[in-house]
């Protein structure tokens, strides 16, 4: 097999893999994002905005590889090295959403704890 051959099989893998957990996230993520953007423009905005980092991010790890720059590596051997950089790519890049995310979660104060009076009916 031709390096350019499996360094293309390496990317369309990388492409399968990167599209499946974009698929798996868009849903929660755009009820999050509407949540917090609050309207859904906006939401689908920056959903958009994260799928095409979640899918970008792993193609760029993976085209930093070389797969047939090392001679008498198999073919498999060379697209598995080639995926190992871009699910790297990939958690990087949900890791990154998720902390980003995180931070403009707001955080609700506990909720007071009950008096014992109010509790069991009585009067304080």
């Amino acid at each position: 097999m031709s390096p350019s051959v499996t360094f293309a099989c390496g990317l369309a893998a990388t492409l399968a893999l990167a599209l499946a957990v974009v698929r798996y996230l868009t849903a929660p993520l755009r009820r999050q994002l509407h949540e917090l953007c609050g309207s859904a423009e906006r939401a689908d905005f920056w959903t958009a905005f994260s799928n095409v980092t979640m899918v970008l991010t792993p193609l760029i790890f993976a085209m930093s590889t070389e797969p047939g720059s090392v001679p008498g590596v198999p073919p498999l051997l060379a697209v598995i090295g080639q995926l190992k950089w871009s699910c790297i790519g990939l958690v990087a890049s949900i890791l990154m959403l998720g902390w980003i995310l995180g931070r403009f979660i707001p955080r609700t104060p506990p909720l007071a704890p009950v008096l014992a009076g109010q509790k069991s009916g009585g009067i304080l």
